[in-house]
């Protein structure tokens, strides 16, 4: 997949070409499996990454994009300007949970920020093999240090020669690093004969081998240390078994000295007889009629030769190079994977083969790709393989994958499940043999991903994501318990109106969901008929599949109730059982967190409405408007409000902003308005106001601090007398356009000092003029400068017209809306923002 850097930079083609060459150099450089570089975007505190050498982007795609302030090794190397260094997966485990949980698999990683003097422009990261120890990789990160510095004087050089900072907002341009080495040949033949123990072989096994036939001694141990020496006692057994007229049924898979895969498929011997065994450790059991041994050893990789033999092997192999694209597919893979080899080669696998793109089979990959060990698994192909007309018929559901990891490449093997040998144990099967093995480290990426949910809706989301696909599940139902009546949560995957008949059921009704909840035994059907044979006359939604009931109990309270259900019957190992109960635990625990939220929410909400004005004051020579728009993160209540109250012959404008969101916070905001209207409605000058109202904040000790501005505005004259608390200043709009920040002097915020003073600061409303309070959540976001958010406000009020010159108009009302469209429309809303605007109006004629 490939990004383009169009538009980021006024020569995209010269920034593309550092980055990938930093990227690439610093995979040899730090003896990496991959590299990349992460730039700032124009979103502030976001950072994508640019470039990455050596792996698939969209195996990686959820790291495409980090926050600067996420719990990331790449955003602290950005951050703080430091390098990161994660020897291994322990290490990264105990610093970053979060990343690790989303990679669980063994290497290590560096980090090191991309500066230019005082500038930081990004990050530049390896991800490498796991070592005990950082000690070990010292040198490494010395020199992934020195790389970033070069890096960064080079975009600084690029900075320095106008058009801005070098930026990225765009998909990750995807680049090969250089082969660790040079195409070797691929191809042995050989024969063994047991009488004299001797193995000749061809030109291609010598070079294979790496030994001249002058240096070989011709015996079976040194034809099987020299093949594969971790594993030579695995090649001796194969031949002693294929002498004795039982070879192998499928290839031996064997690991070279250099970690490369090696395939040795065995041919049993001739019926020659009179042979006598000569009693060597290689031919101890071997019979005495023994023939020759023939076979072959084959390096699966790109040469002719290579692919020539591969072809003729009764399994599926396919080789991806670390781009996730396919360089070679045999007939037999082409077979299992339905597609012809011409739309295989050259092609990613994802395009290929798009049932492949599934969330189990990237995370198998990406431990392929990012750890020295295999992996082996096993997937469900459709009845279509989702790019045209169904597929050809097919010798079963289920294949069994392995992918063997190399410096350039991933060998593949692919093969019916039904050949597998090795399957699972006869209570962890489907009917079709096998279901695929839930990852181990789903409980871990469950419980975090759990932590961030905070409603019911986003916990059952949260489930759905992460729990069913890892168990190979395909319908979800969560029922909470109030009143002693269960009520549908959420549900996805069953049949419309399906779940209707069971909502709002008691608890003395006898129903499986119910019994899970009211007993506190999970309850595993491996069939509908299992299900159908224990609870007679229950409808049910399917012919085949099984289910889970799950019984969501947290500190001892019954929650609900939470049901997974499958396409297909299926047994549940003990383990299953024991992770699916736990991971019950934690979604109660969750739902109970989430219930306990929402009414606070509630509460929190509602006593906000009840403390913001209903009404404001009104006057005949002035129009006043107001918006109040909550923040969206957390309980979507906080401190901030506004008022208009009569003062003496008056109106006092107030605007405030209580720290924080919450009950407190919006209970701490009543206190304060009430308090503000008790000394308006006194007609107290604004500095007694600002005084008064400052320690009643200190004495109620809340442990908030608050911000205000009060204005008393005398209708008739004009006249305004002004104070503030560490609150952002007003904005003021004349007549004829001219808009203005008044920057007032005044005082820290209210509640941190006792003798403060608050300087009081007069000024001139004209008619026709808007005057606008607001609070910070208007003006600023993260990674901003609030500066620049005021400045944008006044553009914004400058053009947003005059009000109407006559009472009773609503054009207040329509600049108060225009301010505030934007701020409406976003997603995602950090802080609440309170907006209160006012103008004299004309006297009537």
């Amino acid at each position: 997949m490939t990004g383009s850097a169009q538009d980021a930079h006024p020569r995209p083609g010269r920034l593309s070409a550092l980055l990938t060459d930093a990227s690439t150099e610093a995979v040899s450089r730090a003896g990496g499996y991959a590299a990349g570089v992460y730039l700032r975007s124009r979103t502030p505190g976001l950072l994508r990454l640019a470039v990455l050498a050596g792996l698939p982007g969209p195996l990686f795609r959820p790291w495409w994009r980090l926050h600067v302030d996420s719990p990331f090794p790449v955003a602290d190397a950005c951050r703080l300007g430091v390098q990161v260094v994660l020897p291994n997966a322990t290490e990264t485990m105990r610093r970053y949970p979060q990343f690790a949980a989303g990679l669980p698999f063994q290497f290590g990683s560096l980090y090191a920020p991309v500066v230019a003097g005082s500038d930081t422009y990004g990050v530049l990261t390896v991800l490498r093999p796991a070592v005990p120890d950082a000690a070990e990789v010292v040198s490494e990160r010395d020199r992934l240090a020195r790389l970033a510095q070069e890096l960064g004087a080079a975009l600084r050089d690029l900075d320095d020669e106008g058009g801005g900072p070098p930026l990225w907002d765009h998909e990750p341009l995807c680049v090969r690093p250089p082969a660790a080495r040079p195409p070797l040949a691929r191809l042995g033949r050989f024969v063994w004969t047991p009488k004299t123990g001797l193995v000749t072989g061809d030109e291609g096994l010598h070079a294979l081998m790496g030994v001249p036939p002058t240096e070989f001694d011709g015996s079976v141990e040194a034809f099987a240390d020299a093949v594969a020496p971790y594993e030579a006692n695995r090649i001796l057994v194969a031949l002693r078994e294929t002498a004795t007229g039982r070879p192998p049924p499928l290839p031996v898979y064997l690991r070279a000295v250099d970690g490369e895969l090696r395939l040795m498929d065995l041919w049993s011997p001739s019926e020659d007889a009179g042979w006598n065994s000569p009693g060597g450790p290689a031919t101890t059991g071997v019979p005495a009629d023994a023939g020759p041994v023939r076979g072959i050893v084959l390096d699966p990789g790109l040469g002719a030769t290579a692919d020539a033999a591969a072809d003729l092997l009764p399994d599926g192999v396919f080789c991806l190079d670390r781009e996730g694209l396919i360089v070679y597919a045999n007939p037999r893979a082409a077979q299992l994977l339905r597609r012809p080899r011409a739309e295989l080669l050259g092609r990613s696998l994802w395009d290929a083969v798009p049932w492949l793109g599934r969330p189990d089979v990237e995370d198998h990959l990406r431990g392929a790709l990012l750890s020295p060990d295999p992996v082996h698994f096993h997937v469900e192909r459709p009845d279509t393989d989702g790019s045209g007309p169904a597929s050809q018929p097919s010798e079963g559901g289920w294949i069994a994958l392995s992918a063997y990891p190399g410096p350039d490449r991933l060998t593949c093997t692919v093969r019916p499940a039904s050949r597998v040998t090795d399957a699972a144990p006869a209570d962890h099967t489907t009917a079709d043999g096998l279901t695929p093995p839930a990852p181990e480290y789903r409980p871990i990426v469950l419980a975090i991903a759990l932590t961030e949910a905070v409603t019911a809706r986003q916990v059952s989301a949260v489930v759905m994501r992460e729990l069913l696909p890892a168990f190979g599940g395909r319908r979800l139902a969560i029922y909470l318990l109030q009143e002693r009546h269960l009520y549908l949560a959420w549900e996805n995957g069953f049949p419309t109106g399906f779940l209707t008949p069971f909502d709002g059921v008691g608890l003395d009704t006898r129903l499986p969901g119910v019994e899970t909840l009211t007993t506190g035994r999970p309850l595993f059907f491996d069939s509908m008929q299992q299900l159908a044979t224990a609870y007679p006359g229950i409808q049910l939604d399917a012919e085949e599949g099984a289910r889970a009931f799950l019984p969501l109990i947290a500190s001892g309270r019954p929650v609900g109730s939470c049901i997974l259900g499958f396409d297909r019957p299926r047994s549940f190992s003990s383990e299953e059982r024991a992770v699916l109960t736990a991971l019950a635990g934690l979604i109660a625990h969750a739902m109970e967190k989430a219930q306990r939220y929402e009414t606070e929410a509630a509460l929190a909400r509602g006593l906000q409405q009840a403390l913001l004005p209903q009404r404001l004051a009104a006057h005949p020579r002035v129009e006043t408007a107001g918006r109040y728009l909550p923040g969206t993160q957390g309980m979507d209540v906080g401190g901030d409000w506004y008022d208009v109250v009569e003062s003496g012959d008056g109106l006092a404008l107030v605007i405030g902003d209580v720290q924080g969101h919450g009950v407190q916070a919006a209970a701490t905001m009543g206190q304060l308005r009430s308090a503000v209207r008790a000394f308006a409605l006194g007609d107290r000058p604004p500095e007694e106001v600002m005084s008064g109202i400052n320690h009643l904040l200190i004495d109620l000790d809340p442990g908030l601090f608050a911000s205000c501005c009060y204005i008393r505005l005398d209708p008739a004259t004009g006249v305004a007398r002004a104070a503030r608390a560490g609150h952002p200043p007003p904005l003021l709009r004349s007549p004829d356009g001219r808009t203005q920040v008044l920057d007032l002097p005044g005082g820290v915020v209210l509640g941190v000092a006792p003798r403060v003073r608050y300087p009081v600061t007069e000024l001139r409303i004209e008619p026709g003029a808007v005057l606008a309070l607001y609070t910070d959540g208007l003006v600023e976001r993260p990674g901003g400068d609030i500066d620049d958010g005021i400045s944008a406000l006044r553009v914004a009020l400058a053009r947003a017209g005059s009000p109407a010159a006559r009472p009773g108009s609503r054009a207040l009302t329509v600049i108060a809306d225009r301010l505030t469209a934007t701020a409406r429309h976003e997603v995602d809303r950090p802080d609440d923002i309170a907006l209160l605007l006012a103008t004299r109006l004309p006297p009537l004629t």
